[in-house]
């Protein structure tokens, strides 16, 4: 979507599916989200402040993809923001809101879109970036600007490291923690590896920290190719890998990249004879490939169907499947999550403004089936454990295709240390 595309923007319902905007017409839609609902978390309701008359609705900004490689992450994690608005009856401090929603089709539209969402929409806040890249860019105008802004799925370690600022918090666990969870599980494996990732932010962090883990075993590198977003042909690479024999593949590619990969690696043959890895996937990643191509050690936040799910991530994934005819992907719950977290922060702030938010999202208190977690206050980056899988050797169900293996740390008391020191993470916060 070009900026210039927006100044007709439409108004209608959160409720809409983010496939039902018509994609031809690249438009930003404004969403309101004013029908309350009964129910909702006990942590997310409204105080009991009578609105006045003539008040208006307080503002949230959404920026998630609608075209290109990240477009179905975009949709899901959106769909994950708008269950958890109706949750709260569509309501925070008494007032009803309004989610305004546009594209981030590269870092700069990223920016402009986020500087539209500020000064033009009024956002109290901001929740976007389905990719490292664009998460990068829209937390440099959180910080101009002083606006709160959530990354909910953004990996790159920068983000909260060298390039952190007051104004921006991480959900997604970096992409340092992610490889130091999924290291132990390919080590068992063999210490000869390959890489494949692509030429942005979140493929270069990854090779870099898996080779920094792979060096300090003992191991071995026998390739490393790196790869343009968006590439469809893997045939090449998959050629090298199999020259190289490695114990194991480690991949850094984005959703639909990886995808294209997995179903173009089982077509060569290789599904079973080299096993392979990334520290992060998405449900959708898999799901839009056949089961005969699904294979591979992965990363991921949250499952669908892992046991001990509290209560109302229980009743979350009823209403999800109920509204959408499958199960909730991981992108839906952070959308989800994330919402939940920036609106007990509304909730809990002194005031609406940028810094009463942020002061209260460094001091909020979440508690799902991983454990208790928390914004770290230095870096901003959320504290919760880590869950490896493996795809099933035979998968029976439509959408469950992965068993967990391993959850890190064991021990929720040991969650600051696996996240990092200050002197590993680079991050020195300025004042607000």
């Amino acid at each position: 979507m070009t900026d210039q595309h927006q100044q007709d923007d439409t108004l209608s319902s959160h409720r809409r599916d983010a496939s039902d905007s018509p994609a031809p017409s690249r438009r930003a839609w404004l969403v309101t989200a004013g029908k309350a609902l009964a129910g909702g978390a006990a942590a997310l309701a409204a105080p009991a402040i009578v609105r006045a008359q003539g008040e208006q609705p307080l503002r949230l900004g959404l920026l998630m993809a609608k075209q290109g490689v990240w477009t179905e992450q975009g949709e899901v994690i959106a769909n994950g923001v708008k269950l958890a608005l109706d949750d709260a009856g569509n309501h925070a401090r008494g007032r009803r809101i309004d989610l305004v929603w546009y594209d981030e089709p590269n870092p700069q539209s990223a920016q402009q879109n986020m500087q539209k969402l500020v000064e033009q929409d009024k956002a109290i806040a901001v929740i976007g970036g389905t990719n490292s890249g664009t998460s990068l860019a829209m937390s440099s105008v959180a910080w101009r600007t002083k606006t709160p802004y959530i990354a909910p799925n953004a990996a790159a370690r920068e983000l909260t490291g060298s390039s952190c600022n007051p104004y921006t918090f991480r959900v997604l666990s970096p992409t340092p923690v992610t490889c130091r969870a999924l290291a132990p599980s390919l080590f068992a494996i063999g210490r000869k590896w390959h890489f494949l990732v692509a030429n942005y932010a979140y493929g270069q962090d990854i090779q870099r920290s898996m080779s920094e883990l792979l060096k300090q075993s003992g191991g071995t590198i026998t390739g490393a190719d790196v790869t343009p977003l968006n590439t469809t042909d893997f045939s090449s690479f998959i050629l090298k890998i199999r020259q190289s024999k490695p114990d194991v593949v480690l991949l850094g590619l984005p959703g639909g990249d990886l995808s294209t990969f997995l179903k173009q690696y089982a077509e060569m043959g290789m599904k079973g004879r080299i096993p392979v890895a990334c520290p992060i996937i998405g449900d959708s990643d898999l799901w839009s490939i056949s089961v005969d191509a699904a294979t591979g050690y992965y990363g991921k936040p949250w499952h669908f169907s892992s046991p001990g799910h509290s209560p109302d991530e229980v009743a979350f994934v009823k209403r999800y499947t109920a509204k959408y005819g499958k199960p909730p992907a991981d992108k839906a719950w952070i959308g989800w999550f994330t919402t939940r977290a920036l609106l007990q922060a509304i909730n809990q702030a002194k005031s609406t403004s940028g810094a009463d938010i942020v002061q209260s999202l460094e001091t909020v208190q979440l508690v799902d089936g991983s454990g208790p977690a928390h914004f770290r206050p230095w870096d901003h980056q959320l504290l919760r454990r880590w869950t490896v899988f493996k795809v099933k050797d035979r998968i029976a169900d439509k959408w469950d295709w992965l068993d967990p293996i391993s959850v890190v740390p064991q021990n929720p008391a040991e969650l600051d240390r696996l996240y990092g020191t200050r002197q590993e993470i680079g991050c020195t916060m300025a004042a607000r």
